[in-house]
């Protein structure tokens, strides 16, 4: 008999813990093993909106983390969100992270996707026989049906229609998480983010407190200091994801990759 797996997010949330993830944006197995040797990461967010993947890749992330005792996470596109959502469920993945919602309507009908099919879930989420269930028959239709319906949905909150219904967003039953997206929200309002960036403070701290009101939990981005987090802690937020890979990455390249292009350079003068 297969031994279920424990969602390790929703665990966390059960028990009223703080959770800090990173996010990555390779397929690359190896990376999710130094995220799990670091030993500081509750679980790892696969940012699959902005990378190409095949659906072995997404069985091999989740075997990486799994390795590391990590939860996971998959960031979709919107147009193909239930397909991609429900195959990364089905191969391991214990949290989504859905993009570019708007309506109160469209966020519904995600959550709907993702529960179960069961009288408890009331969803249309049915019994694919692939590695989250343990291969048939090792997990019942019935636990299958609970560890389905405990998969954490997230929601970016990035649309000025989206901050115009967070009222009734957050008090949809099983949405988790939400997460202010400051580039799309400014490009849905025509402006730059350096242009407004008080304003977009504003608007984030009024999707926080909502959030809270409504027993949700808003998870805040830092790619700065990890003492930055204080400000979101004093707001209430608990839920932090701490870098990204390829912004990391990029900012030694531009900055550290310059200072050697001087050195370098000044050998041939």
């Amino acid at each position: 008999m297969a031994t279920m797996k424990e969602n390790k997010i929703r665990a966390l949330f059960r028990d009223s813990k703080p959770t800090v993830n990173t996010r990555l944006g390779t397929v690359e197995p190896l990376f999710i093993e130094m995220v799990g040797a670091s030993g500081n990461f509750d679980y790892v967010e696969y940012i699959a909106e902005y990378s190409p993947y095949s659906q072995a890749d997404l069985e091999n992330l989740c075997r990486a983390a799994e390795l590391h005792g990590m939860g996971t996470m998959i960031k979709t596109d919107f147009q193909n969100r239930a397909f991609v959502a429900q195959k990364a469920v089905a191969a391991g993945f214990q949290a989504i992270l859905f993009c570019d919602h708007k309506t109160p309507e469209e966020v519904a009908e995600s959550v709907f996707v993702m529960k179960s099919d069961s009288p408890s879930g009331n969803g249309r989420f049915g019994f694919p026989n692939r590695r989250y269930i343990g291969f048939q028959p090792y997990l019942p239709q019935v636990p299958h049906s609970a560890r389905l319906d405990d998969v954490v949905l997230a929601f970016m909150i990035e649309k000025k229609e989206a901050i115009d219904n967070i009222e009734e967003i957050c008090s949809i039953p099983g949405v988790d998480m939400v997460q202010f997206g400051p580039s799309d929200y400014a490009m849905s309002m025509g402006w730059n983010v350096a242009e407004h960036r008080a304003e977009l403070r504003e608007i984030e701290e009024h999707m926080i407190k909502t959030a809270l009101k409504h027993g949700v939990r808003p998870r805040c981005e830092l790619f700065g200091a990890a003492s930055d987090a204080q400000r979101y802690i004093d707001l209430g937020v608990r839920d932090f994801c701490y870098g990204d890979m390829n912004k990391v990455y990029m900012d030694f390249l531009n900055q550290k990759g310059a200072e050697m292009r001087k050195i370098a350079d000044g050998l041939t003068k």
